[in-house]
């Protein structure tokens, strides 16, 4: 017992030591967004209609440090401004499956490759999406469904506060407290699994393919998960042999399809915009991970068993003590009025 206790702290710790320089790096980087691009931004070059809105919103969507707050406030309010349905789908469809913070943990755990891709995936998701939106929903007035109000720092225009002020505190407090819980249980969970689970077993029970795709689809599709907070349960997954297109699948769908935003796009947008949001998703997860199992044969993905040699041990080690210090006070500290989360 003392020794699966010992092996489930190593690779909590071990993971949280290589993600932590680049999610530190990350919330940062998502801080200074989160005061260039505002609301008001994104309504005034997302509105409107045509293939050109659409592919704004996809692009936008891939790297803004929205809060979960924030996503489906902030596209029902591009609806409500003139953004075709289209364009709306595809800022909900690109937006919550990455951001620069998990682009960056993305980087650390599991590699160039996934990387890139991952965003990539994101933004022709965003795209594939917005256009059948557009293609199969008839052009019709908007309905008056009342504007949900965000009022957190992700979403707010006020300059009663310095710029560099309201950046860092997003970064660092706002953005930690949305993401900070649900990051922590990926964690404990991929290190149970990394205990738990023989090597290859997933390669063993479910095989490669289409096979285990269909079933991380399934696993991803109903459930919230964090698109920070996945990484380091995909990783822990892939040292267990599931492919790295079926741990694609989990990373775009999770994020990407939860009851909550389906409930909302059904009730404001339609049951068939509805609809076409989520087989976007399940379509474009399927094709990416097939797409990323062909690239990666014959490939080494870099996962937390290979540490990634440019940083010195003492750089992540203080990066971790600093990250969780910073996930602490995010948690524990009472939201204000106005930064209240939901």
């Amino acid at each position: 017992m003392a020794d699966f206790a010992k092996s489930i702290f190593f690779d909590f710790w071990a993971t949280i030591a290589e993600m932590s320089p680049y999610l530190l790096f990350g919330f940062f980087v998502a801080g200074l967004l989160s005061v260039i691009i505002s609301q008001r931004f994104v309504e005034t070059h997302l509105g409107g209609r045509g293939i050109w809105p659409l592919l704004k919103a996809s692009i936008l969507g891939v790297p803004l440090p929205l809060c979960s707050c924030g996503v489906i406030p902030v596209s029902m309010s591009l609806h409500k401004h003139g953004a075709s349905k289209g364009s709306t789908i595809a800022f909900l469809l690109s937006t919550p499956q990455t951001g620069v913070d998990s682009i960056f943990v993305t980087l650390s755990l599991l590699g160039p490759i996934f990387a890139v891709f991952r965003p990539l995936a994101a933004l022709v998701t965003g795209i594939v999406g917005g256009s059948l939106v557009d293609v199969f929903e008839k052009t019709s007035q908007d309905s008056k469904q009342p504007q949900q109000k965000c009022e957190d720092e992700c979403c707010t225009t006020t300059e009663d506060k310095g710029k560099i002020a309201r950046g860092l505190k997003y970064g660092f407090v706002t953005l930690p407290r949305d993401i900070g819980k649900a990051m922590l249980l990926g964690l404990i969970i991929a290190a149970f699994i990394s205990a738990l689970v023989p090597d290859n077993y997933f390669a063993e029970k479910l095989g490669t393919g289409l096979f285990p795709m269909v079933v991380m689809m399934f696993l991803g599709i109903p459930v919230y998960v964090c698109a920070t907070a996945s990484v380091p349960v995909a990783a822990a997954l892939i040292l267990k042999g599931l492919t790295p297109g079926a741990a694609l699948v989990f990373l775009m769908t999770g994020p990407a399809t939860n009851a909550a935003s389906f409930i909302t796009i059904w009730k404001i947008l339609g049951r068939k915009t509805a609809i076409t949001y989520l087989a976007a998703v399940a379509a474009c997860a399927l094709l990416g991970g097939i797409l990323l199992d062909y690239i990666a044969a014959g490939l080494d993905f870099e996962i937390i068993s290979r540490p990634h040699r440019m940083l010195p041990p003492v750089v992540k080690y203080a990066s971790a003590v600093a990250l969780l210090a910073v996930l602490a006070f995010a948690i524990l500290k009472k939201p204000t009025p106005t930064t209240a989360t939901d």
